[in-house]
């Protein structure tokens, strides 16, 4: 590792550097043997169709994600704030006018490329919280500034979002209550917006179910029931939810210790979209417990240089940009891989850096580019006080 960094002048955490490259060989080598039979099948018997796709934006992705390392982390405090506010006219235009997939719109389709705006709330709410954090962080124990200075932003984002895609605008939530507390927000006041927030979405959940007006709002409330019902209660009940269910545990099982081997699985025919949201039970059908295994320890060492930024960096604002970006990513993270084992509800989330995909991967790789350029202002004399 140390003489690839000197040889491209890597910068910043060279841990994070090595999950980065790890995860990127693990995608690489996961989503081709997942997508192979689909490719062949809807591409003429051409099975690198997909992988080449999937491939050239994952190049793009390390690129930028090497140039923006490269930029001073003070920089991302007033282009954060840019960002949110040109994020939230895009995310209402996808929920009202995007490209619709099961009842939801969430993509804008521009050259025939479909674009996952939430991916840019989800950065955009995060370094806008950082930005906020660090203005007010001598104004956090006065509830009037903090329900407007960082509430507000965090609740706009997941209302606009939540209409469209209930998941992802519950883990931008969660993840937003816990960098406010590592900010050092009260815990009394999380815990206020906490309920409030969950009192009302669960109402409007359940209004949606019977009001019309509501119902054409929230078009998804009833398949948000459904699979929290279907998770807690008969998985015998036939569903598409409960078909995944069931075949990402037989890829599961199949797997074993030691996996069947690269290319080998049996379920990748089978399984929906065995390359994004299922692409965990694919890895470990042909990597065993021990690749699963592997990729869970690659994001818990992300999440932890991410609180290692938090504890040593040399100002509030690299510190929260760190410890808020590797949050959010490894959350999600964790949440698909509890999917695919059967500990939650279907979601929908897709495995960061792993599952196949197109903008979502190169916005996955500007956020692991700003903990890097986060990282750099870690204080070396912090870790040799530690030491002592």
């Amino acid at each position: 590792m140390s003489k690839l960094k000197k040889y491209i002048n890597l910068e910043g955490d060279t841990r994070i550097w090595g999950v980065v490259f790890f995860l990127s060989i693990v995608s690489i080598v996961v989503v081709y043997s997942a997508t192979g039979g689909l490719a062949y099948t809807s591409y003429g018997g051409n099975t690198w169709h997909l992988f080449f796709k999937h491939f050239k934006f994952l190049i793009i992705g390390l690129i930028l994600m090497y140039f923006v390392h490269k930029v001073p982390h003070k920089y991302f405090s007033r282009l954060g704030q840019l960002v949110f506010i040109i994020a939230i006219p895009i995310l209402i235009y996808t929920v009202a006018f995007g490209t619709s997939m099961n009842d939801a719109n969430r993509w804008i389709t521009i050259a025939d490329m479909s674009i996952n705006t939430f991916e840019i709330g989800k950065i955009a709410i995060t370094v806008f919280l950082a930005r906020q954090l660090v203005r007010c962080q001598d104004e956090l124990s006065d509830l009037k500034t903090v329900s407007w200075k960082l509430f507000a932003p965090l609740v706009l984002i997941c209302s606009i979002i939540f209409p469209a895609n209930l998941s992802t605008s519950a883990m931008i939530f969660l993840a937003g209550l816990m960098l406010l507390y590592l900010g050092g927000v009260p815990f009394k006041y999380l815990v206020l917006l906490f309920a409030s927030i969950l009192t009302l979405g669960m109402l409007v959940i359940s209004l949606s179910l019977t009001v019309p007006a509501l119902q054409k709002t929230f078009p998804r409330a009833q398949t948000w029931v459904n699979r929290i019902v279907n998770f807690s209660e008969n998985k015998t009940i036939k569903s598409d939810e409960n078909y995944q269910v069931a075949h990402a545990k037989v890829a599961i099982v199949n797997g074993g210790i030691k996996g069947r081997g690269p290319g080998k699985s049996t379920q990748r025919n089978v399984l929906p979209l065995p390359n994004s949201d299922y692409v965990y039970a694919i890895l470990i059908e042909e990597w065993g417990f021990l690749g699963g295994f592997a990729v869970v320890f690659a994001y818990v060492v992300l999440l932890l240089r991410g609180k290692r930024i938090f504890n040593l960096a040399s100002d509030p604002l690299a510190a929260y940009l760190g410890v808020g970006l590797s949050l959010s990513m490894v959350l999600q993270a964790f949440i698909n891989m509890a999917v695919a084992v059967d500990f939650f509800p279907v979601t929908g989330q897709t495995l960061p850096l792993i599952s196949m995909g197109g903008v979502s991967v190169i916005f996955t790789c500007i956020s692991l580019g700003v903990i890097l350029s986060a990282s750099r202002s870690v204080n070396v004399s912090k870790i040799t006080a530690n030491v002592g």
